[in-house]
């Protein structure tokens, strides 16, 4: 190995020795960092011109469906969650058996309540008691009485009909009581649910407790809207309370005017029936509109 002359050694001591190796160490200290640095700084930019880029060239469409999903639920998961929702707000219709043994046990319960305050009232009227004998509505029937039932019933179908088609909330209240207990019967069930209420109700309110308070419109007034309120509940709102209260009310006048239970009984019945089964061969579309 060639050495350098002794001059030089002397003259530059620390220039061949100690200067080099300080720049080398700057250098490996120094050059990598700075090499990251821009190299990153590179890499960054490189990924939002390709982002600006991609946002640029991607259809509108597709973007404006991504900004949706991800700020919206899905559209599928909302429809069936609406629906559900609809369908919980719905009435639900009860078994066929269970709605025929409710009405029975009901109509019978409420027949024997009837025939008790009939029998006690009049026992308290042979006794001398201040109290009304209820017997004085009897089981009777004339004649003239078929106009009276057919008035009732051309004058209560009617004025449902009426009501059904002006009164939104009577419409709905109608519709989720109908709905809860029709639906799973058979035609012929329909003479059942319709003539048993109308059999024992009419015996008690207007065959007992009307007589009771006297035969006059303030009692049929009482005993109506005393009707009308047993009448809430299972779908039925207040608007029903009050229809149930007039239609109380007609046949408290009716049984006043004949003194007799047969009148109330049968138009009831028959209104019942008429009802039912218009409800029954209804178009749902129709029903609904």
């Amino acid at each position: 190995m060639a050495r350098l002359p002794s001059s030089l050694q002397s003259s530059y001591p620390l220039c061949w020795k100690c200067q080099i190796p300080a720049v080398t160490w700057k250098h490996l200290r120094s050059v990598p960092r700075n090499v990251f640095r821009i190299s990153a700084a590179k890499n960054n930019e490189g990924k939002r011109r390709r982002r600006s880029r991609n946002m640029s060239n991607s259809p509108p469409v597709l973007i404006g469906e991504e900004g949706s999903s991800g700020s919206s639920e899905n559209p599928t998961t909302s429809s069936s969650l609406e629906a559900n929702g609809d369908a919980g707000e719905k009435a639900v219709a009860a078994p066929r058996s269970a709605i025929l043994q409710a009405c029975t046990l009901t109509s019978g319960l409420l027949f024997a309540l009837g025939l008790v305050l009939r029998q006690a009232s009049h026992f308290a009227s042979l006794n001398g008691w201040p109290l009304a004998d209820s017997t004085v509505v009897s089981f009777s029937f004339e004649t003239w009485h078929l106009e009276l039932v057919a008035g009732l019933v051309i004058l209560i179908s009617s004025s449902r009909y009426i009501l059904l088609q002006t009164w939104p909330d009577f419409r709905d209240s109608s519709e989720a009581a109908n709905t809860q207990i029709l639906t799973s019967l058979e035609p012929l069930d329909y003479i059942v649910v319709a003539c048993l209420p109308g059999i024992s109700e009419e015996f008690l309110f207007r065959g007992a407790l009307m007589p009771i308070f006297g035969l006059n419109w303030i009692s049929a007034l009482v005993t109506g809207a005393f009707f009308g309120i047993l009448h809430l509940g299972n779908g039925r709102r207040y608007s029903f309370a009050i229809w149930a209260t007039f239609v109380g009310l007609a046949y408290g006048v009716a049984t006043i005017a004949s003194s007799s239970i047969i009148v109330p009984v049968a138009s009831h019945s028959i209104n019942n029936i008429i009802g039912g089964l218009i409800w029954r061969f209804t178009d749902n579309s129709e029903r609904e509109i």
